[in-house]
This record gives C-alpha cells, sequence and structure tokens, in this order.
C-alpha cells in the first residue's frame, strides 16, 4: 500500500520486492570464484576450461574476469553433445 506521498508505506514489502526486479541484471563479467559457483565447478577445472579455449577471460589489471556469455556457451555445447546418441547408442 502506498502512503500520501506515493512511496510505500513502512509496511509493505512492495519496495522490496521493486528492488529485488531491479537486481536482476546478470553481469557481463565475473571473477574466478564466481564463475566456479555458476558452473558448479572447481577452480582447477574452470582453468583447464580456460586453458583449453573453452571458456573465453578477459584479463584487467591483475584481475582475471570470466565472460559470463563464455560460460553460457560452454553450457550449451556440452549439452549439444550429450543429446547426440553415443557410437554404442547407434549399433
Amino acid at each position: 500500500m502506498k502512503g500520501p506521498t506515493g512511496m510505500p508505506s513502512a509496511g509493505t514489502t512492495e519496495h522490496l520486492r521493486e528492488q529485488r526486479q531491479r537486481q536482476t541484471i546478470e553481469p557481463i563479467v565475473m571473477r574466478v570464484p564466481e564463475a566456479c559457483r555458476y558452473l558448479g565447478i572447481g577452480r582447477s577445472t574452470l582453468y583447464v576450461l580456460i586453458g583449453k579455449r573453452e571458456i573465453e577471460i578477459i584479463k584487467l589489471g591483475s584481475s582475471t574476469l570470466v565472460l559470463t556469455a563464455s560460460l553460457r556457451a560452454l553450457v550449451e555445447r556440452r549439452r549439444k553433445n550429450s543429446d547426440e546418441p553415443t557410437a554404442e547408442a547407434v549399433q
């Protein structure tokens, strides 16, 4: 419920809902620990994927930043590969 000023009154959670909706913007890049949590993998596995150029990074100063789009693309590639029938399934 809105008060006389048009702002949410203290007794409502409307302002909290509006705040959560604004926080749903996905970052363009993330640091290594966040990328590990995003994929559910360990740090060394992430660095192996970076070394194989399956995940794209940028360096900004001493920070290693992982492109979020690169993480999504990796998941999509792996997902499509798992949908393809294996040699054993075809025979």
